[in-house]
């Protein structure tokens, strides 16, 4: 079948699948860092736990057949080595079939990760990293043309990130209706980065300019994607320039760079004056044919449950409507928090605390902590604990499964749990208390940095969680994390801040498996 080879993306292809694989690379291996402390069997919220209440056809994955520590980060760490494979070129190196299968093993390993991840891998990114994933399965190799059916199955996944972005912000805060929402978003974003304090600074009209210029992208640009050639090139390089943008703003974990990668599937490079050479390629295989058009009436009939999402007035964000999080609906930040309100944790090594205690402040990695460290750029990696952190701050009721259990583990200095953060003020003895207090954080001014050396100024709000010690939490029914049977017990002592908040809404369960909330602007 002529129609169905589109030999001329090749390259775009190569690009796809090489930049696909690194991001896939970016998940196995922050899986395989953090998931000791997270989700491991002594962790915040384990697997084991998860997996005896939660049935195999509403989660599916290989944890459900067997869990253990060592089992996951095998798991994960054999993901990881596929993935860097992948990357250097394995999938053109073996057979059709071959590449295939490899791809496949990648798809249901990060899925087996997903879907017992709970609230750590609750983020729209997550079901978008399966679905791009999925639908590289069937790009073939250099055995193969490119299958001009996967390629269109990419550009209507890029649609739909956008548009559905571009239609909860328009429905959602009124601040996107007079284009003064970019006025708070860099200051008040989950997880700011290095550039974010220049980007909250810039003057009022190109804060404007920003919002209006994102309902363009993603309202009016995406729908171009599905238009011939050469509009669809210029377009697909639209949506690369405003996502580069969003990465230099602030930290979205691999959102943007899988955006990226999804919309090159669009580009034909000889529209963009490249020198690239075309190249011959034998008759597809008629299973490999089949397999893709059954694949493409797949995604068609799955189509139905995002494209009535989109369309409701009652438009929910990043929600999977299956369990092997195929076909899913995206969006981000319908709403905007006008406030930054953060959770500090600290410690002391007192016997008894009096108001005269002095208190050691637990520093993050990613997250605001110390008022002089500029943000630093992790983005595509993903610190998980950092970003839930944010939500604790908005949210007290979303961090109560959590939230306790990671108190716990600093009073006991977990050395799982300390990997995960920057500094530990009690690297010799464990603390006898930990404490933690809401704070109000907003950017200083150029002056106020020039003088302080500050980029951040913090007010106290009031006490978050009082201060508890291990043997205090032992007495409530609290076990320490010492087995696989530490669970949590409710943490009624958190208390949400307060002051007019108009921000992003705690997050909304998301059908069967793991919940996804609303996660960062596309």
């Amino acid at each position: 079948m002529d129609w169905f080879a589109a030999p001329e993306y090749w390259l775009s292809r190569l690009l796809v699948q090489r930049l696909l694989a690194g991001l896939y690379l970016t998940g196995f291996l922050a899986a395989a860092a953090q998931f000791r402390a997270l989700i491991g069997a002594s962790g915040m919220l384990p697997v084991p736990r998860f997996t005896a209440r939660v049935p195999f056809r509403s989660a599916p994955g290989l944890f459900h057949l067997h869990y253990s520590d060592r089992f996951f980060a095998a798991v994960a760490m054999t993901g990881a080595a596929l993935s860097a494979a992948l990357v250097g070129g394995l999938g053109d190196a073996v057979p059709l079939w071959a590449a295939v299968l490899l791809w496949t093993v990648l798809w249901v390993l990060y899925l087996s990760i997903v879907n017992v991840g709970q609230t750590w891998y609750s983020f729209g990114w997550e079901s978008l990293l399966l679905e791009a994933g999925s639908l590289a399965v069937f790009l073939g190799n250099e055995d193969v043309a490119p299958p001009v059916l996967v390629l269109w199955l990419m550009r209507w996944l890029v649609l739909r990130v956008e548009f559905g972005a571009g239609l909860i912000k328009l429905r959602g805060d009124s601040c996107w209706r007079d284009l003064t929402c970019l006025r708070y978003h860099h200051e008040t974003q989950p997880m700011p980065g290095p550039l974010s304090w220049f980007f909250h600074h810039l003057p009022a009209p190109l804060h404007r300019i920003e919002a209006a210029a994102n309902h363009v992208t993603q309202l009016v640009v995406p729908v171009a994607l599905l238009l011939p050639q050469p509009v669809a090139t210029y377009a697909a390089s639209v949506i690369v320039v405003t996502q580069l943008w969003l990465v230099a703003s602030g930290n979205f974990a691999w959102l943007n760079w899988l955006t990226i990668t999804l919309a090159l599937a669009a580009v034909d490079p000889a529209r963009l004056g490249l020198p690239v050479h075309p190249r011959s390629y034998a008759g597809t295989p008629v299973w490999f044919e089949v397999l893709v058009i059954a694949l493409t009436c797949g995604v068609a009939v799955l189509s139905y449950w995002p494209v009535r999402n989109m369309i409701s007035r009652g438009q929910v964000m990043n929600r999977s409507f299956n369990r092997l999080h195929l076909v899913n609906t995206y969006g981000a930040f319908g709403s905007i928090n006008r406030i930054r309100q953060e959770v500090v944790v600290e410690g002391t090594d007192e016997p008894t605390v009096t108001r005269h205690t002095v208190w050691r402040e637990y520093g993050f990695k990613g997250k605001p902590g110390d008022v002089r460290r500029l943000p630093r750029q992790y983005a595509p990696y993903h610190l998980r604990l950092d970003w839930l952190m944010w939500f604790a701050g908005i949210s007290p009721a979303y961090a109560r499964p959590w939230f306790l259990p990671f108190v716990a583990r600093l009073l006991v200095n977990d050395p799982d749990t300390l990997r995960l953060l920057r500094s530990n003020p009690f690297p010799d003895t464990p603390p006898t208390h930990v404490r933690a207090t809401l704070y109000l954080y907003r950017f200083t001014g150029w002056r106020e940095l020039r003088e302080t050396g500050a980029w951040w100024h913090r007010t106290e709000l009031h006490e978050y969680l009082g201060p508890v010690s291990l043997d205090a939490l032992t007495r409530s029914g609290y076990r320490p994390p010492l087995g696989r049977r530490a669970r949590t017990v409710p943490v009624d002592g958190l208390r949400s801040g307060g002051g007019r908040r108009s921000g992003q809404r705690p997050p909304r369960p998301s059908g069967p498996g793991p919940h996804h909330p609303s996660g960062p602007p596309e």
